[in-house]
């Protein structure tokens, strides 16, 4: 095995990364040493690169980030014992202390003192990326590479779908991202009757019609509200799922779910925003979600289950597929608006 490797380097606190050459990772007892095979990038790696507030905040540089990727093993300490080398895997990356109240009650997703790779320790934008044991998530080789990659935000999708009935239901998606545009997919494989999808984005809206969804609405130029009144016979959406974080498009969620109904958020918000609690929550009888990363790992056998079924197709959803060492590039691309998944090769083959 080779000592040096190339990778994504925040080297310092400033906007910008560098594709350099590093020493490969070490790996402890209960470490997996992974060679990366695709990467994805996260809308917290264009935060990271542009080195904004929320960045400022929270990456201690010099770091490698990526925290979705899949790969084959390579190495492993002494004390693992459920891999071995040559399987083909991804990983949970948001790793749980295992201590406290949430992680000793089924609630590890939302640990009070989690950890991420990628965001708080080296991660996958590199040849090798160390995981620990408990994080590796095996997959079956028939899944595609460029599906596997992808698992963490899809993970974020199937949690949010699957976080109340969705079967038989009418839901609206605001916001279009890589995330919402799955969840498009997810809710239709899981019995969903009519998806609306609601975004200003043209190229993302293009994609939704690509994912089947059965109304794309532009909240900028048709009355949301009153279409989707329109298509319910008054009464509003089952479920609305909160992509976004914007808060023209929370209060639209508020708008259009009808009395009864469920909204899922997990669209981040920048700022407080301020609802009517009488009005939109209480009077109407709702159930408001907060949703954060993926159940573990309840989630990961959910979705591993719709991808072997073959129930999901989500390739309309990756736009680009370029080689590590062009990453700036790759973050140019995402700024354009134009560019939805990106996958990135360490090895360069696409």
């Amino acid at each position: 095995m080779p000592t040096s490797m190339l990778a994504v380097m925040k080297p310092t606190s400033a906007p910008g990364a560098e594709v350099r050459e590093v020493k490969i990772p070490t790996f402890g007892r209960t470490d997996v040493l992974v060679k990366v095979k695709v990467a994805s990038i996260c809308g917290t790696d264009l935060h990271i690169y542009n080195w904004d507030r929320w960045a400022q905040n929270r990456i201690h540089p010099p770091l490698i980030p990526g925290h979705e990727f899949c790969g084959e093993v390579v190495a492993f300490g002494d004390e693992v014992t459920s891999v071995k080398e040559g399987d083909f895997v991804s990983a949970e990356m948001h790793v749980a202390c295992g201590k406290c109240l949430q992680c000793r009650t089924g609630e590890a997703h939302i640990c009070q003192n989690v950890k991420i790779i990628g965001v708080d320790a080296d991660g996958a934008f590199a040849e090798y990326v160390v995981i620990p044991e408990s994080n590796i998530w095996k997959l079956d080789p028939a899944i595609p590479l460029e599906y596997a990659s992808i698992l963490d935000p899809l993970g974020n999708a199937v949690h949010t779908v699957l976080a109340g009935d969705i079967a038989a239901k009418s839901v609206a998606i605001t916001g279009c991202g890589p995330i919402g545009l799955f969840s498009i997919a997810v809710a239709r494989a899981c019995g969903a009757t009519s998806i609306f999808a609601i975004e200003v984005n043209e190229h993302r809206a293009a994609i939704a019609r690509q994912m089947k969804a059965d109304y794309v609405l532009n909240p900028a130029k048709e009355d949301v509200r009153a279409v989707v009144a329109e298509r319910t016979g008054g009464q509003g959406v089952d479920v609305v799922l909160e992509m976004a974080g914007h808060p023209d498009s929370i209060r639209s969620a508020f708008d259009i779910v009808r009395r009864g109904g469920r909204i899922s958020l997990l669209g981040l918000t920048s700022k407080p925003i301020s609802l009517n609690f009488s009005e939109d929550i209480i009077f109407k009888g709702i159930t408001v979600q907060g949703i954060n990363g993926r159940r573990m790992y309840q989630t990961w056998y959910q979705m591993t289950a719709l991808l072997k079924a073959g129930k999901l197709d989500l390739h309309p959803v990756i736009t680009d597929r370029m080689s590590m060492k062009d990453f700036p590039k790759a973050m140019e691309r995402l700024t354009t608006g134009e560019a939805s998944k990106i996958l990135v090769y360490p090895n360069g083959v696409r």
